[in-house]
């Protein structure tokens, strides 16, 4: 049974999780990694919206109880190839634009994965966005954190890491967590409606992965201590 649908219309492609509360395995990182796969096979212009099948979960973070006891969940896959923090590092720098039509809860890991999405609706009437790892007993690794810094607000990002916050659809828009929200039954349309508007970057798409990795990668532009006159008098450190 397939963990992930792919359907392409027009210039979009919509990745649908359809393994229950999506919580993540190795088993669904491969079937996203091989989804990936093909959406940056596309030539021109294409964007890629991800959501959920469940009307409760976009994704309800680390599948713990095979992580706890892998051999009783071997449809889940082998702990060893769990390469999750390698797969988020390819989304957040995917080569096309990204929209997570967040369609319910969004926890740990689900988080993450919205966040790095370049854009994000979120379904208003329910469902929440939360960093709950420090209520489980549970430190969220560095990189994690990093991923999180980089997308939300000072503020925002201490209050979700540090204090747990759950975010519902209009306050996480105030927020900037998400960039928009819409009902239910008009969230993958206007997903998919945003995902047609910026499909056209991807028709520059070596520059647009470039770029994604002057913001995330490397050497971060965000991170650096140097300021605006030295990099504009060192612009060619930097790939063209």
């Amino acid at each position: 049974m397939s963990l992930v649908k792919l359907e392409k219309t027009g210039n979009v492609f919509t990745l649908t999780m359809d393994a229950g509360e999506n919580r993540w395995n190795t088993a669904l990182v491969d079937e996203l990694i091989a989804a990936l796969d093909e959406v940056e096979q596309n030539k021109g212009a294409t964007a890629l919206v991800t959501t959920g099948a469940s009307e409760k979960f976009y994704s309800n973070g680390l599948d713990l109880d095979w992580r706890n006891s892998p051999d009783n969940f071997p449809e889940a896959g082998d702990p060893d190839s769990f390469h999750f923090m390698e797969f988020m590092a390819r989304m957040i720098t995917l080569s096309v634009p990204t929209i997570a039509a967040v369609n319910g809860h969004a926890f740990g890991a689900g988080f993450m994965f919205a966040l790095c999405h370049d854009y994000r609706i979120m379904r208003e009437d329910r469902g929440y966005m939360c960093a709950n790892e420090i209520q489980l007993g549970m430190i969220i690794p560095a990189a994690e954190l990093s991923l999180f810094r980089h997308k939300l607000p000072a503020h925002v990002f201490y209050e979700s890491v540090q204090l747990a916050r759950r975010w519902g659809g209009p306050h996480a828009r105030d927020a900037g967590v998400v960039n928009d929200v819409a009902s239910m039954d008009e969230l993958l349309k206007k997903a998919v409606a945003k995902g047609e508007e910026l499909a056209p970057l991807a028709e520059n798409r070596k520059q647009f992965a470039i770029q994604k990795e002057n913001i995330f990668g490397e050497n971060s532009i965000l991170n650096d201590t140097n300021g605006a006159a030295f990099h504009l008098r060192t612009k060619a450190r930097y790939p063209k």
